[in-house]
């Protein structure tokens, strides 16, 4: 997934915008705000394309990538090294067009604009499936049919799925004829979703549908409601698909308009879910192949029988023998009749794939085995043929060699399909989560519950408010607005405990209320739900490809035609050899001559070397290893993530939210001044209520226990000024308030007293933040503000110590502060005072220096780091999953999901490598087995049915291989960290000095 620049308007980096609550990560998209404004604005963002020449490998892609994405303010960058082309997607308030040239240029190669610039907004994303993809080979040329496509900036085509996912701009192509392009590349393709889709649904409509005049006043009802944007009627299917603005209307409003227009002769209800259709379509799959196998087994054992097993029994191998026409035997004449339907009817799929990958110039796996096959088949036909015309021909007849091949390639590919479609139980089981129903309270004017109802859950709509019994799954993202539970959120963040919920507290859909009632109010539904978005995430994560995934795909190209030309070397040598007498006659086996020895050998080569399994070595990890991740509370998109990750060998760390736990509290205020204490924060709180900083929420959320309940309101601020990375301004009750740290007061040349100095010192020794207040120019107060280090943060850094990683402590904070903190974390190395571009930097730095880095930030401040870093950790810190500018997010903002993350990704990469080493291993050895470097040593050669067989087993093992990630469990060190309870003394005596 595109990583997002964003930076936000706060003083300093110890100063975020954290909730105190655990919930989801946010990255807000905006940028850095001038001084003196207390809101900011999303950027725009632009699209834009270069011609990159001089580019010869994926290593070169690779480096013009990195190059680009180096600038400040680049979103997504993404190089074809195939098209020699470049789509970068920006913030032109931060680079331009000409700045990017210059990154390419500085990298090594020739870079031009080819497109204006377009707005992103224009650029639309669908995911389709497709049908007939057998190796590597089908999934690069479909994505080099899509690709190639006017209008289409991006796709990427996943084998183990079998999806695609397309970039487009549908002001020049569509997503009819981006399905039509792969239809023609000869593969069938089926629309899963578009960027339409959002709000949009399918509705299947129930009843008689024949009266064309009672569809026309459903539709135009339809039309006629608030918020519904298309629609689409297809009488074919009985669907209604609508188009509309979920916060206007929704499902319910739909089927009720349907059933009240038709006077009840029409009732309709949703389409079943992607979920459900795509598993529809994996046991469709399933069923096929299981079926085509079965069959095939049923005409292939007597065939296996009348040539390897009847031929030992005397009366049988008589009755076989008996010549009917000529030399022509019944055995031969029954082999024939039962090898012609497995070969033409269950293997015909191999026909049609190999024909369509033919006629698009390129070879597959289904192009060796029809090769493979049809050679043993035809050679019998012919044999049978000439034995049926000639007196002394005794031709033997390989039938049963095409029909077995055929069986236990059907059978293997059936094992494949059952253990590719395990890999993806991780978002089967995310799918799931949500209950299938849900109960709809109807509420009065006043509130209060006048009714009930139990519906379908997808007809939640926004602003519905729902009731949740002990025990039942809550139905969609919300807000509790009565009743106090604890709700079991491991299923979603991995959070083992459960968690608090009272009013006001935010609720996620799929999770388990444990006990007491609550009545929520629906605020994200649908695709806009938690869920769905991490649903999306980990489906985008496994379509995109691991780097490493370009070795196999270089590979694949070569791969069959490599085959092939040994295969027929391998029969060529042979032949010669026996037709010159190389070799003794005794190795012929008696049943067969010197061109059959050959030919078996030939075939053997043919069917043995399997392009799947490389094709499938690095998917299928990919997509165990970013599931595993989901289940533990470990987001990772997609497999370049997943790669770097195992690289790391620094790590920077982000201070407030990330080392500490994110809410500030004021543990000690020191007055030096006369004034009376709730007099001193009713001005300071009226000064930093205007503000979005936790500092200053800490500040005036203290502030309450001086105010008056009768009087809620603080006084009024005029002239407020938020000065970025120091502190406030305003003028309260006349009096000119300032309120920061001592950068601001020196700034104003205020005078800082010398108490005031030692005041600071000492709350910095002790890992505390100080607070200045000036009132008319003169310090009148000193505030000491602690945030404590989140639990197993010590042992987080000596366990990253141990595993010889470098920890390095990033924060905006003063430096006595930040000293203290990493004293007493145990990082060594601590840069302070530093603003959102310079911590950017110091990650450039420390990669100009050799080091792959990891940023783990909150996402906010950190933003620019997180997108310099070879890899982003987000700590899941805010209240939206919606965040792009991590590689990876943290859902439980624990800190020892550092380490689960790296771990997961090393022990993904080697799985990686242990199916390379199977898939290269098997095939290096494999195929000169069957070309028969063997056989004049050992006399050991391997029959072609065995030899497809074989290439079966490969593909299967891989997949398996990958599989066994799903048992990965996170290093047991950190099993033992001791995650206690955090105690936060403050001060309630208040010291007052006053300075004569």
């Amino acid at each position: 997934m595109a990583k997002l620049l964003s930076l936000a308007c706060f003083r300093n980096e110890g100063w975020h915008n954290l909730s105190a609550r655990s919930h989801y990560p946010s990255m807000p998209s905006f940028p850095k705000s001038e001084p003196g404004t207390s809101t900011v604005e999303e950027p725009s963002k632009v699209t834009a394309l270069f011609s990159v020449h001089g580019m010869t490998c994926s290593a070169c892609a690779g480096s013009v990538e990195k190059s680009i994405k180096r600038l400040h303010g680049i979103h997504e960058a993404v190089v074809d090294v195939l098209h020699n082309r470049a789509r970068v997607i920006f913030h032109p308030s931060f680079v331009n067009e000409e700045a990017i040239c210059e990154a390419i240029e500085d990298a090594g190669f020739d870079a031009a604009l080819l497109t204006d610039v377009t707005n992103e907004n224009t650029i639309q994303v669908c995911r389709i499936q497709i049908k007939g993809m057998t190796c590597t080979s089908c999934s690069t040329a479909v994505e080099s049919a899509l690709k190639a496509l006017s209008g289409v900036v991006g796709a990427q085509v996943a084998l183990a799925t079998e999806e695609a996912q397309v970039h487009y701009n549908p002001n020049i192509i569509t997503h009819s004829q981006i399905l039509e392009a792969v239809d023609e590349a000869g593969f069938e393709a089926t629309l899963i979703s578009s960027s339409e889709d959002l709000s949009k649904i399918d509705l299947h409509v129930e009843g008689d549908l024949t009266n064309n005049d009672m569809i026309k006043l459903v539709e135009d009802s339809l039309r006629s409601l608030p918020g519904v944007l298309e629609l689409h009627t297809n009488l074919e299917f009985n669907k209604i698909s609508l188009s509309y603005k979920a916060d206007i209307t929704g499902p319910r409003d739909f089927i009720n308009v349907i059933v009240e227009t038709s006077n009840g002769n029409l009732k309709a209800k949703i389409f079943p879910s992607e979920g459900g259709r795509r598993d529809a379509h994996r046991k469709k799959e399933i069923k096929s192949y299981y079926k085509s196998f079965l069959w095939s087994l049923v005409f292939t054992v007597p065939v296996f029988l009348t040539s390897m097993v009847f031929m030992y029994i005397p009366g049988i191998k008589n009755l076989l023998d008996s010549k009917i026409v000529k030399m022509l035997t019944i055995g031969e004449v029954i082999r024939w009749v039962l090898a012609t339907p497995v070969q033409f009817i269950f293997g015909w799929r191999f026909y049609t794939g190999a024909y369509k990958s033919l006629r698009r110039g390129s070879a597959n796996m289904d192009v060796l085995i029809a090769l493979g096959t049809n050679a043993a088949y035809f050679y019998s036909v012919y044999s049978v043929l000439r034995a049926a015309t000639s007196k002394v021909f005794e031709g033997t007849d390989f039938f049963e060699t095409s029909a077995m091949l055929i069986s236990f390639i059907l059978l293997g590919k059936y094992l494949e399909v059952l253990a590719k479609g395990k890999t993806s139980n991780a978002i089967a089981k995310l799918m799931n989560l949500t209950p299938d129903t849900a109960i709809l309270l109807s509420l009065d004017g006043e509130g209060n519950v006048v009714g009930e109802e139990e519906i379908d859950s997808r007809l939640v709509q926004k602003n519905d408010v729902i009731k949740i019994i002990p025990g039942a799954k809550v139905a969609s993202d919300g807000l509790v607005v009565w009743g106090q539970s604890h709700v079991n959120e491991s299923m979603i963040t991995g959070e083992a405990r459960p968690v608090s919920k009272r009013k006001d507290d935010t609720v996620i859909g799929g999770t388990l209320n444990e006990n007491g009632v609550l009545h929520v109010k629906a605020t994200k539904v649908g695709s806009e739900s938690a869920l769905s978005q991490i649903v999306r995430l980990v489906e985008s994560a496994q379509m995109a490809k691991a780097p490493v995934q370009k070795f196999a795909d270089r590979i694949s190209k070569y791969f069959v035609p490599l085959v092939i030309l040994i295969s027929f070397s391998t029969w060529l040598a042979w032949f010669l050899a026996g037709k010159y007498n190389a070799y003794p006659k005794s190795w012929i086996p008696s049943s067969m001559d010197s061109f059959e020895l050959a030919l078996q050998f030939g075939i053997s080569v043919m069917v043995i070397a399997c392009p799947c399994a490389l094709g499938l070595a690095t998917p299928t990890a990919v997509m165990v290893g970013t599931g595993v991740g989901a289940s533990q509370g470990v987001l990772i998109k997609g497999g370049q993530a997943l790669e770097s990750a195992h690289k790391v060998n620094c790590i920077v760390f982000d201070k407030t939210g990330t080392l500490t736990i994110g809410k500030p509290v004021i543990v000690n205020t020191k007055l030096l001044t006369k004034m009376v204490l709730r007099e001193f924060y009713e001005i300071v709180a009226a000064a930093e209520v205007n503000s979005e900083h936790p500092l200053a929420k800490a500040v005036v959320e203290y502030a309450k226990k001086f105010k008056d309940e009768e009087n809620p309101s603080w006084p009024e601020a005029r002239d407020f000024i938020s000065i970025t990375g120091h502190g406030v301004k305003a003028t309260v009750r006349n009096k000119e308030i300032m309120v920061g740290n001592k950068g601001l007061m020196v700034d104003h040349n205020i005078a800082i007293p010398a108490i005031a100095e030692d005041l600071l010192a000492e709350a910095e020794n002790m890992a505390q933040t100080g607070i200045l207040v000036s009132i008319n120019g003169e310090v009148a107060g000193v505030l000491a503000i602690s945030d404590p280090l989140k639990p197993g943060a010590q042992e987080v850094i000596s366990i990253l110590k141990s595993m010889k990683i470098r920890s390095i402590m990033v924060t905006g904070d003063n430096w006595g502060t930040a000293n203290s903190i990493a004293r007493e974390v145990g990082i060594e190395d601590v840069i302070a005072e530093a603003k959102p571009d310079q911590k950017a930097d110091k990650v450039k730095n420390l990669q100009a220096s050799g080091y792959t880095v990891a940023m783990v930030g909150d996402g906010i401040n950190d933003s620019p780091a997180l997108v310099a870093a070879d890899v982003g950790m987000a700590i899941g810190a805010g209240t939206d999953i919606a965040i792009e500018a991590a590689d990876i997010v943290l859902m439980k903002s624990n800190l020892e999901d550092v380490i689960t993350a790296i771990d997961l990704s090393r022990k993904t990469l080697f799985r990686i490598r242990l199916n390379y080493v199977w898939a290269l291993g098997y095939n290096l050895l494999g195929i000169p087995i069957a070309a028969g470097v063997l056989f004049p040593s050992t006399g050991f050669r391997l029959p072609p049915w065995i030899a497809g067989a074989a290439m079966a087993a490969s593909s299967v093992s891989v997949v398996c291989c990958s599989l066994l990630l799903k048992y990965y469990k996170r290093p047991k060190k950190l099993n033992s960290l001791d995650i206690g309870a955090i105690l936060i003394e403050t001060s309630s005596d208040p010291l007052i000095i006053h300075d004569d």
